[in-house]
C-alpha cells in the first residue's frame, strides 16, 4: 500500500475508496491526516502503548491487546518485503518464517477502533491488522498500513487519487 505508484489502477481505486470512507468517518481528510501526523510524531511507536490506546484531541484509537516492541520490530521488517513477494509471510523455508507466522497469529485477533472525539464528525471505523487471503497468504490491511506506517504524503496521494475513467 505504501508504494502506491506501483499498484494497478483497480488497486489504487480500491485503496482510495477504503481510506476515503475511513477519513469521512473520522471527520474528513484533514482530521484524518492530523491523526496520522500525531501518530508519526509519537515516540515510542503508539502501537506499543501499554494501555492499548492512542488519544489525541481529535479522537482515539483503541485496540484489545498489548503489542510488544519485539513484535513491532518483526512487523516493520516483514512489511518491507510484502510488496515484492505479494505476501507478508515469507517462503516456508525462509529463516524468519516461524517468527513472522507467530507475529501474524499473535496480532490477527486484534481489532482497532478509531473514533472521533466529537460524534458529529462521524461514526468512526474499525479494522484488523491483516487480511488473510488463504492458509499460506496474508497481507497487511491497507488501513492498518496507512494509519501506522505509510508516509503522510503517500496517504494524501491515496486520498486525493482520481480514478481513470
Amino acid at each position: 500500500m505504501c508504494d502506491f505508484n506501483t499498484l494497478s489502477d483497480e488497486e489504487k481505486k480500491l485503496h482510495h475508496e477504503k481510506l476515503l470512507a475511513c477519513a469521512n468517518n473520522f471527520g474528513g481528510k484533514n482530521f484524518f491526516l492530523q491523526l496520522l501526523e500525531s501518530i508519526r510524531q509519537t515516540k515510542p511507536h503508539p502501537l506499543t502503548s501499554g494501555n492499548s490506546v492512542f488519544d489525541i484531541e481529535l479522537g482515539t484509537i483503541t485496540w484489545n491487546k498489548v503489542i510488544f516492541n519485539d513484535k513491532l520490530q518483526v512487523l516493520l521488517k516483514a512489511r518491507v518485503h510484502e510488496s515484492e513477494q505479494d505476501n507478508l509471510l515469507p517462503g516456508v523455508n525462509a529463516k524468519n518464517y516461524k517468527k513472522i507466522l507467530n507475529l501474524v497469529r499473535a496480532l490477527k485477533p486484534i481489532v482497532f477502533h478509531v473514533n472521533p472525539a466529537n460524534k458529529e464528525n462521524g461514526s468512526g471505523f474499525f479494522f484488523q491488522p491483516f487480511d488473510a487471503i488463504n492458509e499460506s497468504k496474508t497481507k497487511l490491511n491497507p488501513i492498518f498500513d496507512a494509519l501506522f506506517f505509510c508516509s503522510v504524503d503517500t496517504v494524501k496521494k491515496v486520498l486525493n487519487y482520481t480514478p481513470k475513467v
